[in-house]
């Protein structure tokens, strides 16, 4: 195994055409993992992560009881300001096919200590985005038997009873993912595309159906009366969790990267479909369910959400049957969300980043998956479970967290790639594997990268702000509140004291110069 440091791979390698073209060996780092997905491969690790049918059911509840039907509008303004992000990094993985791609390539674009930060708060907030993925199956299973009520009568999610049994079935889910992420890279593919394929044929009947049993026309999504106490503006950026939740993930396919053929080629076009498809089911989705349900007025909407509205509207036998369909994808999604964050572990550590590097960074050369980072995601996101049996207003805390992990990481790689393009530091040039030209923004890199960057920030700052409304409704829990801003800034002070603690043990353990030799004595 190769360990470089990050001045040791920081000049960008040539760009030689030919399948595999070794420029991985180029960078620093040999070839591990082990090199089998396609381009429909390299999609799913993007589109699985999204998961549409995961999230959307996930959260939809929540945007309409805070936004009403007009929270709908939220959505296609998240989609615009993703796509602008997913354009920046599809440049980037043409020119950097590396794991831990936001950590390489935040890295190579600023400093290593700036880089380093990015790939730790992106890789907190994805263990904190495998709990919230686990947590979506409180949402469905219980309306398709009573039985996986395993705990208390409520199904909830908020209340405690369903705050209690979601973090039960999600331990069950991890224990099932951490498995597969341990046994061989071609099971993960093998789970992940047939799991992919299910839900997108899956999110299409959602559509069809519940366009063709609408209750009311489009416009209802104009009706502002829902927005509550916030305002028409308020309920638009309370609204735009939901669509902000699901369009998340996209980078992905370059975090698969040292195992897709052809990345330079591959991983760019796929991150980009991945979130357009996702945006336009997810997005029909929610208009379709606005639309069918049985009533907007009756509280179950901003409670039960589309389970509800898929039961009550189809028929228990058609309904239930997509709600198994989206069991599947919420376990497809939890296992792709793990794989991610276990290659960003992998990336940092195989650089010597992390405690314990060593074993982090080793591959199983059987199996070409590093078995250790899959067991610490796993076992981490399950004790991030564990919060739910406290109250469930984790629910809800966990959920927007690691929205705002992943935004604030991607910020800290659109915001030194757009540094970069001001200095006339970023070339376009160099060819993929098959000889076409890399993926490039051209002329439009710069204003699109400035957008991207605004956005983010702003969605950031918007996602974390402590309302009371939205974090504590019940009161009495000002850490809830708080609770993304208080994570952020523990994640932020643990990498400060274990960069601190590093560089004291480097200095303690560099030898000192050797003493002079003595001049001989004269005289």
């Amino acid at each position: 195994m190769t360990t470089t440091t990050r001045s040791d791979v920081r000049p960008d390698p040539p760009h030689s055409p030919g399948p595999d073209d070794g420029s991985l060996a180029a960078f620093g780092y040999r070839q591990e993992l082990h090199r089998s997905l396609g381009r429909y491969a390299s999609f799913a690790a993007g589109f699985s992560f999204i998961s549409v049918l995961t999230t959307v059911f996930q959260f939809f509840a929540f945007g309409y009881a805070f936004g009403g039907p007009v929270f709908l509008w939220a959505w296609p303004a998240v989609l615009a300001g993703q796509l602008l992000v997913a354009a920046c990094f599809a440049e980037l993985a043409a020119r950097y096919p590396i794991s831990g791609a936001i950590y390489q390539w935040s890295s190579r674009l600023s400093t290593p200590a700036f880089g380093w930060f990015a790939g730790w708060i992106m890789v907190i907030g994805q263990v904190v985005v495998v709990a919230a993925a686990a947590l979506a199956l409180q949402m469905v299973l219980p309306a398709i038997w009573s039985g996986f009520q395993l705990i208390g009568t409520d199904t909830a999610p908020t209340s405690p009873g369903g705050a209690a049994n979601a973090a039960l079935l999600g331990v069950i889910l991890l224990a099932l993912t951490t498995l597969v992420n341990v046994l061989d890279n071609r099971v993960m593919s093998v789970v992940n595309r047939v799991g992919v394929t299910a839900e997108i044929i899956g999110a299409v009947l959602i559509v069809v159906l519940l366009l063709t049993h609408s209750e009311r026309s489009p416009s209802i999504t104009f009706h502002t009366g829902g927005a509550g106490r916030e305002g028409l503006l308020g309920a638009l950026l309370v609204g735009s969790f939901t669509a902000a939740y699901v369009m998340i993930g996209f980078d992905s396919a370059g975090e698969m990267s040292e195992e897709t053929h052809h990345p330079r080629r591959t991983a760019p076009r796929t991150m980009l479909t991945a979130l357009g498809a996702a945006g336009l089911l997810g997005g029909l989705i929610v208009l379709g369910g606005l639309l069918a349900a049985p009533s907007l007025t009756d509280g179950r909407l901003g409670v039960d959400g589309l389970s509800y509205v898929l039961t009550s509207s189809l028929g228990d036998g058609v309904g239930k049957a997509l709600l198994a369909d989206v069991v599947v994808a919420i376990t497809v999604a939890t296992l792709a969300i793990q794989t991610a964050a276990c290659r960003m572990l992998f990336s940092m550590a195989r650089d010597g980043q992390l405690p314990f590097s060593g074993r982090l960074a080793r591959v199983n050369p059987r199996t070409g998956m590093p078995s250790a980072p899959a067991l610490v995601v796993g076992v981490l996101a399950a004790a991030l479970l564990l919060l739910n049996f406290a109250s469930p207003e984790a629910f809800l805390a966990i959920g927007t967290t690691c929205i705002v992990m992943l935004y604030l990481a991607y910020a800290m790689v659109t915001g030194p790639l757009l540094v970069r393009r001001l200095r006339g530091q970023f070339s376009s040039a160099g060819t993929d594997e098959t000889g076409a030209p890399l993926f490039s923004l051209g002329r439009w890199g710069v204003p699109v990268n400035a957008l991207a960057l605004l956005y983010g920030l702003f969605m950031t700052v918007n996602l974390a702000w402590p309302r009371a409304a939205v974090y504590d409704p019940a009161g009495g829990h000002w850490y809830f509140q708080w609770f993304t801003v208080l994570f952020l800034g523990a994640t932020v002070t643990a990498g400060l004291a274990y960069r601190g603690h590093r560089a004291r043990r480097t200095v303690r353990t560099t030898p000192a110069e050797p003493a002079p030799m003595p001049k001989p004595a004269t005289g």
